[in-house]
């Protein structure tokens, strides 16, 4: 998600350094041997891997106030922008649901929910917000842009707060309130209720249940709308005439800050990324806050820039990107291989056997394969970014 006009080098590289990530801990040797915060947490709790998805809304908050800010002053139409919107929405859901289905397209069983269809949505609610509050003020520049970060702040903490009380209070059928595990938490249930089992996530899994949940499911995609939205009122700190030391460093006092409170409010809600609680809602986009304070010093600010060509390679086209590294995943684990006389495994398989794991640790040799992954990913992609073509969606 961005634009052109009014974009940060930091938003591209920070969004190639999230896609790498993504790829990284989706594409290990083996599940078998993986570093820990390479892996996401069971249940409660968070690791960095967990942090992965957060930061890549917050990224397209930020992105999408510096867009449609930029638009606005320009003089497009509420109605253009909005269209523009639907239409993007409607790209990702239904690359979303592609993605899912490949290679096979069995209708019967199709996973609904997923990464890109909770983006989708999270955009799309996020964006129509932003456009309906910059309507409702009068465009007198600084009082509008305090009065519409007003406004999406308070929209902000009473969705945080709904979740809370939906998770904690609502008396789910046949389990009752305050059910926070993977077979009784009230967006289990809606999503079973909605989707049915089959068009779930396979891998969400309750011992003794089968398919109980959906990472991705439809209640928490609100909690994930918040992160997005903490990322939009970044981005209208970011257009504030403020130098650039004093906005780093809001960004970074924010970001410690989120990540306290969601801390110390875990006592009560525990940090849970599966159904992304508000309390890590708050957490994590007061991480990904740390991380694009960071990467906006370094390069927006201080100019330091040779080394980041490979993550703006996958930044400046997130989403190709991202559907090639889901279409490499299923491949691999598709392509039969034989290893000498014995029965064929994956191409996956073979190459984590025969290239990585003949010489390394499995625990090293899995890493070095996903690393190698991601290097294919860089590879495919660069040439897009050599002659500056931006593949949007």
């Amino acid at each position: 998600m961005h634009d052109e006009n009014s974009r940060l080098i930091s938003l591209d590289a920070l969004r190639g350094a999230i896609v790498a990530g993504m790829i990284l801990v989706t594409d290990p040797g083996t599940y078998s041997a993986v570093y820990w915060p390479l892996l996401h947490a069971r249940w409660d709790g968070v690791t960095p891997t967990d942090m992965i998805f957060p930061a890549f809304l917050v990224i397209v908050g930020v992105a999408t106030t510096l867009s449609f800010a930029s638009r606005l002053e320009r003089g497009a139409s509420q109605k253009r922008l909005m269209i523009h919107v639907l239409r993007r929405s409607g790209i990702l859901l239904l690359l979303g649901l592609l993605m899912n289905g490949f290679p096979d397209y069995d209708w019967h069983t199709i996973r609904i929910p997923g990464v890109l269809q909770r983006i989708a949505l999270c955009y799309l609610a996020g964006s129509l917000l932003y456009l309906i509050v910059s309507n409702i003020f009068d465009n007198k520049e600084g009082v509008q842009a305090v009065r519409r970060s007003s406004m999406i702040g308070a929209v902000l903490l009473a969705i945080l707060a709904l979740y809370w009380a939906l998770l904690k209070l609502y008396p789910v059928p046949g389990f009752g309130p305050g059910r926070l595990d993977s077979l009784g938490n009230l967006g289990a249930y809606i999503d079973r209720s909605v989707f049915g089992v089959r068009h779930m996530w396979a891998w969400g899994l309750t011992p003794g249940y089968g398919v109980t949940f959906d990472p991705e499911g439809l209640l928490s995609t609100l909690p994930a709308l918040a992160t997005l939205l903490i990322g939009v009122l970044a981005g209208e700190w970011i257009r504030t005439s403020y130098s650039p030391r004093r906005k780093v460093a809001v960004l970074v006092f924010s970001g410690i800050g989120l990540a306290v409170a969601g801390l110390m409010l875990s006592r009560w809600l525990p940090l849970n990324k599966k159904i992304w609680t508000s309390t890590f809602a708050i957490f994590s986009a007061g991480v990904a806050l740390l991380a694009f304070s960071l990467f906006h010093w370094i390069l927006d600010v201080r100019h330091w820039r040779a080394w980041a060509a490979p993550t703006l390679v996958l930044g400046t086209n997130a989403i190709f990107a991202f559907v090639v590294s889901g279409i490499i995943t299923t491949l691999t684990d598709r392509i039969p291989m034989t290893i000498g006389h014995a029965a064929s495994v994956s191409l996956h398989q073979w190459a984590y056997q025969e290239v990585f794991a003949t010489w390394l640790k499995p625990v090293h040799a899995s890493l070095a394969y996903a690393i190698a992954i991601v290097i294919l990913n860089i590879v495919i992609v660069y040439p897009l970014y050599s002659k500056r073509i931006f593949l949007r969606v």
